[in-house]
C-alpha cells in the first residue's frame, strides 16, 4: 500500500495543476460549456485514478516482463534470430501504442482520411521496428550513441528536402506519440534486461538510455518514406465539430468507454502473448513469479484504460474549445502565456515521463536527481508549446526553422556531454510527447490553428509534438553539461586536497 499511496502524491502533483489552469480559466477569460466543464473534472478524477493504478501496474508487471526478455535474447548465439525477436517485438508494441492511435486517428480525421489512421500506424510501426532493433544491436556491438544519431537524423535531413511541410509536420509529431505509455517502460525494461548483461558497468549504465530516441527516428522515417512514395504534396483540413456541449454527463463517457478498454486491451495483448512463449520456451519463471508479474499486467491494464477514458472523455475537447476561445481574442498575448503554462505542467502528468525519471534515478543511485530531471523537462516542453502556438501568430516561421537548427544543436551536443545523458536526453524527447501532449495540448492548439485565419489546419495544427520531441533532447543535454562540469570541479577539489 505504501507504493501506492506514493504514486498516488507523485500523480496529484502532476495532474491538479492541469485542472487548475482549465478552472482559473473557466472563471476568468474563457468559460465553457456546462457539460464541458463537468466532463473534465471528471475527466481529471479518472486520469488521477487510472495514471496511480497503471504507474504501479506498470512495476510489477511490464518492467519485470522487459528485463527478462532482455536478459534471454543476451543469451541468444544467433544474431539473426536476435533481429527478427526484436523486430516483431518493435512493430507490435508500437502498433499497440494508445498514444500513435490517438494521434493517426486525428491525422485520419483532420485530413478526411488523405493519410488514413490504420496506414499511418502500420507505417510508423515498422520503422520503429526496424530502429529499435538497430539500437538493440548497437548496445550488443558497443557503438556509440552519437554516431547512431548522428547517421539516422543525417538520414531525416535527407528525406525532409524531399517532402511536403504537411507530411514533415506528421512525421515528427509519429516520433513523438509512438513512444508513450505502453513502448517507453518496455523498451526502457528491454535495455535495461540487455545492458545488465554486459561486463563494464559505466558502459551498461548508459546503455540502458537511447533505445527509445533511435526508435521514435524510425517513426519519422517510415511517415517521410511514405509520403515519398504516394507523392502526396498538400492535405487539406478541417476541425470536426465538438459534441459534448450539450450532451449529458453520462453519455459522454458511455462512449468512451467500450473504445478505451478495448484500445488497452490491443495495446497489452501483444506483450501478453511475447511473455506467454517466452515463459513456455524460455523463461520458466516459479508460479508465484507469474501470479506477481499477471496481477502487475491486469492492472496496468486497468489503469490505462481508466487514464484514457479520462483523457478521451473530458480532455481532448476542452483542449479546442480553449484554444478556439483564447485565440478569437485580439491580443495573442494571453494564448501565448497559457501555451507556456499549460507546457510547463501538462508534461508532469505524462506516465512514460515519471518511468524515465524512475529508472534515471535508479540506474544512477540517484546521482541523476529525477526532480531535476522534471524541472528541465518541464521548462523545455513549456517553451515548445509557447513556440508552436507562436507559429500559427507568424506565418512566416516555419516548422523547419525550428527542428533544423534544434536537431542540429542537439546532436553537436551529443559530441560533447557524457554518453549517458546522450541516451537520456533523446529518450526523454520521445517520452514528453504521451497521451496527455497528443490530446489535450495538440487539440489546443489545432483550436488556435482554426481560429486564426492566416493558419493552415494541417501545416500549423500538426508539428507541436515535433517540437516537444526536440527541446527536452537540447534540455537534458544541457543538465548533462552542467552535470560533467560540477563532477570535474569535484574532481579537482579533491585531486588538490591530497
Amino acid at each position: 500500500m505504501g507504493a501506492l499511496k506514493a504514486k498516488l502524491k507523485e500523480v496529484l502533483a502532476s495532474v491538479l495543476p492541469i485542472t487548475v489552469i482549465v478552472i482559473v480559466l473557466h472563471f476568468t477569460i474563457t468559460p465553457l460549456d456546462t457539460a464541458m466543464l463537468q466532463a473534465f473534472l471528471l475527466g481529471s478524477i479518472l486520469v488521477i485514478i487510472g495514471l496511480t493504478v497503471f504507474l504501479f501496474g506498470i512495476d510489477q508487471g511490464l518492467d519485470p516482463i522487459g528485463r527478462s526478455i532482455g536478459k534471454t535474447l543476451m543469451h541468444s548465439k544467433s544474431l539473426l534470430l536476435f533481429s527478427l525477436v526484436c523486430l516483431i517485438l518493435g512493430f507490435f508494441i508500437s502498433y499497440a501504442e494508445p498514444d500513435l492511435r490517438i494521434l493517426a486517428y486525428q491525422v485520419g480525421r483532420v485530413t478526411s482520411g488523405q493519410f488514413g489512421a490504420i496506414l499511418m500506424v502500420i507505417v510508423v510501426s515498422v520503422g520503429l521496428g526496424i530502429m529499435m532493433t538497430l539500437g538493440l544491436l548497437r548496445i550488443l556491438k558497443d557503438i556509440p550513441l552519437k554516431y547512431v544519431f548522428t547517421a539516422a537524423y543525417g538520414l531525416i535531413l535527407v528525406f525532409s528536402f524531399f517532402s511536403s511541410v504537411d507530411f514533415i509536420a506528421i512525421a515528427f509529431d509519429a516520433s513523438g506519440a509512438t513512444t508513450g505509455a505502453i513502448t517507453v517502460p518496455f523498451m526502457l525494461a528491454l535495455a535495461a534486461g540487455i545492458s545488465s548483461m554486459k561486463a563494464a558497468s559505466k558502459v551498461s549504465e548508459a546503455d540502458n538510455f537511447g533505445l527509445i530516441g533511435i526508435s521514435s527516428a524510425g517513426a519519422i522515417l517510415g511517415v517521410l518514406i511514405t509520403g515519398l512514395i504516394f507523392g502526396v504534396d498538400k492535405m487539406n483540413g478541417t476541425l470536426p465539430a465538438q459534441t459534448i456541449a450539450g450532451s449529458r454527463l453520462w453519455d459522454v463517457y458511455r462512449y468512451q468507454l467500450w473504445p478505451n478498454t478495448l484500445e488497452s486491451f490491443l495495446s497489452l495483448f501483444p506483450i501478453v502473448i511475447v511473455y506467454i512463449i517466452f515463459q513456455l520456451f524460455f523463461f520458466k519463471q516459479r508460479k508465484n513469479q507469474v501470479i506477481d508479474i499477471s496481477r502487475g499486467v491486469v492492472l496496468t491494464f486497468f489503469g490505462l484504460a481508466v487514464f484514457l477514458l479520462g483523457v478521451n472523455g473530458g480532455f481532448m475537447a476542452v483542449g479546442i474549445q480553449i484554444g478556439i476561445r483564447l485565440a478569437a481574442i485580439k491580443s495573442p498575448v494571453p494564448v501565448l502565456l497559457v501555451a507556456l503554462l499549460l507546457g510547463l505542467t501538462t508534461v508532469l502528468a505524462e506516465p512514460a515521463v515519471h518511468v524515465l525519471t524512475n529508472q534515471v534515478e535508479d540506474v544512477t543511485s540517484g546521482s541523476v536527481n529525477r526532480m531535476l530531471v522534471f524541472i528541465f523537462l518541464s521548462i523545455a516542453v513549456g517553451l515548445s508549446i509557447f513556440m508552436a502556438a507562436l507559429r500559427i501568430f507568424i506565418p512566416n516561421i516555419k516548422l523547419w526553422m525550428y527542428l533544423l537548427p534544434g536537431f542540429g544543436i542537439a546532436v553537436i551536443l551529443a559530441y560533447l556531454v557524457p554518453d549517458l545523458f546522450v541516451g537520456i536526453a533523446f529518450d526523454a524527447g520521445g517520452v514528453a510527447s504521451g497521451p496527455m501532449t497528443a490530446t489535450f495540448s495538440l487539440a489546443f492548439i489545432q483550436g488556435i490553428a482554426n481560429q486564426v485565419p492566416s493558419a493552415d489546419l494541417v501545416a500549423d495544427g500538426f508539428g507541436m509534438i515535433a517540437i516537444v520531441a526536440m527541446t527536452p533532447v537540447i534540455a537534458i543535454q544541457l543538465l548533462g553539461a552542467l552535470y560533467q562540469a560540477k563532477t570535474r570541479k569535484i574532481s579537482k577539489t579533491e585531486v588538490s586536497s591530497h
